[in-house]
């Protein structure tokens, strides 16, 4: 064959090559949009054509998946606002939109309004937690029992984590934890000049502060038992509900089968040393409390609603606040003008202390206004808990849109506090947009929700996270050994090296 035929053929091939992938990228295109047009009309058919119409935009992707692709792409490369983003990029600036997540049809609500009129309206919408959410945490705890029924637990409880006796008992060990804690960690690495993973270590001493408050303070055997456990748990609560090896969820299951396991043990220690007389020489705690409560019927708890709820808040109590006191902490370090500013409150409070006093008090921590604001633009700047979950009883309307009877909603918090119509230059940390005369109108601050749902151990948190600060501004200082370490989003924000650093005593007294 001649040089120019064979020139010709090769040309000839490539086109040929050129044209079956464009034919091929056409298919995928018409398939791909095939398969998203019959999935949204198998989910939205039954609503009728007028319900329809009034639906929010947005689609319902593929089967099984719908949305959970693009979330789970966003939140692990490290860009977790492109999944809202993207939404309002396509459908506009609605604050409302529908999709497909977590197995179910889904209402996506990202602006203060919205948020507040479903964490409003107890009748219109019931807790709508993902299975996975659900069966880790427990059928029987806050996330998925009714109103009437966590109306009544949380009465329950909330004088025992939040009433003014109760906080007055616990902070002497908080205080005494934190200061023990902050003493061990700077004198390994001062013997050693090495480094402690502070995230991993914070952990670990709120575990310790929520395990005293809850079961009267384990042996260590329970609580290592107890803390293995509970970082399992937490990598399978937003993963898609794959009961496989090798998956989150399936992992988290075993793990919950663990801490029941372990919660079992003591429920039925306790339950048997006073069917024989015994009296514990420690004061009581939440278990106490939980096993000898009865509602106005006589009826008392059974062990599964007692271990749900220890679970709910075990869980809660020590994640939410070791993530959060590890970032104030490095928000703190990284800005010396507010790293001053919040030390020279905490050395005027100290100069008030009378001599006779031992340890800080209620009052000493009422007094820390300018370490409540950090704390709160943390809660805001951060997002521990970026989104919630609710499910309508009927249909509701809201911003014009249709929310269907049965249909999921999720209320993203996060999008909310980056907002910059409702906080100007939201990536800014910035402690002095909570002063006094700004506070935040209703649906706009939401780390802990709003409404008959209120995180029950708001107070508590912020406790803990005021004391530890309070003795590391007065005491010591952090060094990050990777600063610019690669942030990673599920199931909480956090550096991927567990924010490894060395702390310093730079006070003898502390």
């Amino acid at each position: 064959m001649a040089v120019g035929e064979q020139g010709g053929a090769a040309v000839a091939a490539l086109w040929l090559a050129a044209a079956v992938a464009a034919v091929g990228a056409v298919v995928l295109f018409v398939v791909d949009a095939g398969v998203r047009r019959l999935h949204g009309w198998y989910r939205e058919a039954a609503l009728g054509e007028e319900r329809r119409a009034r639906l929010p935009p947005g689609e319902m992707g593929w089967p099984v998946v719908g949305a959970m692709w693009a979330f789970l792409r966003a939140f692990k490369s490290g860009k977790p606002d492109a999944f809202i983003a993207s939404f309002v990029r396509r459908f506009g600036r609605t604050g409302v939109y529908r999709t497909f997540m977590f197995s179910s049809p889904t209402i996506l609500l990202t602006t203060p309004e919205a948020c507040k009129q479903v964490l409003m309206d107890d009748d219109g919408f019931v807790t709508g937690w993902p299975k996975a959410t659900v069966a880790l945490i427990g059928p029987k705890s806050f996330v998925a029992m009714p109103y009437d029924e966590h109306r009544r637990l949380r009465k329950l409880t909330a004088a025992p984590i939040n009433g003014f006796d109760a906080l007055t008992s616990y902070l002497p060990f908080i205080d005494r934890t934190v200061t023990s804690s902050l003493r061990a960690w700077a004198d390994e690495c001062a013997d050693g000049g090495g480094e402690v993973a502070f995230l991993t270590e914070l952990r670990r001493m709120t575990f310790k502060i929520i395990v005293q408050i809850f079961l009267g303070g384990a042996d260590d055997a329970t609580m290592r038992a107890l803390e293995r456990s509970y970082t399992d748990l937490n990598y399978g609560m937003r993963a898609m509900a794959i009961n496989l090896p090798g998956f989150a969820y399936h992992r988290a299951l075993g793990a919950r089968r663990r801490l029941v396991a372990v919660l079992q043990g003591v429920l039925d220690g306790r339950r048997a040393a006073t069917a024989k007389g015994f009296t514990r020489s420690s004061s009581v705690d939440m278990m106490d409390r939980l096993i000898e409560a009865e509602d106005e019927h006589g009826r008392r708890l059974e062990d599964d609603e007692i271990i749900d709820i220890l679970i709910m808040y075990l869980n809660a109590g020590h994640e939410s606040s070791g993530h959060i006191t590890m970032w104030a902490t490095v928000f703190l370090q990284e800005n010396p003008e507010i790293f001053e500013k919040a030390k020279a409150e905490q050395e005027a409070i100290m100069r008030s202390i009378p001599p006779t006093q031992t340890g800080l008090t209620l009052r000493d921590f009422r007094k820390m206004e300018y370490l409540s604001q950090v704390i709160d633009e943390t809660l805001r700047f951060v997002n521990i808990s970026f989104v919630s979950f609710r499910q309508a009883t009927k249909d509701v309307f809201v911003n014009g849109y249709l929310i269907p009877k049965g249909w999921k909603v999720q209320l993203w918090y996060r999008s909310v506090h980056i907002d910059p119509q409702v906080y100007p230059d939201p990536k800014k940390f910035n402690p002095s947009r909570w002063e006094v005369g700004h506070s935040p109108r209703a649906g706009t601050f939401l780390p802990f929700g709003l409404g008959a749902r209120l995180c029950p151990g708001n107070d508590l948190a912020k406790l803990e996270i005021s004391v530890f600060l309070h003795h590391f501004l007065l005491g010591y200082r952090l060094k990050r050994t990777n600063p610019n370490c690669r942030v990673r989003f599920l199931p909480h924000p956090r550096p991927v090296d567990n924010c490894l650093a060395k702390i310093t005593r730079v006070s003898d007294e502390y």
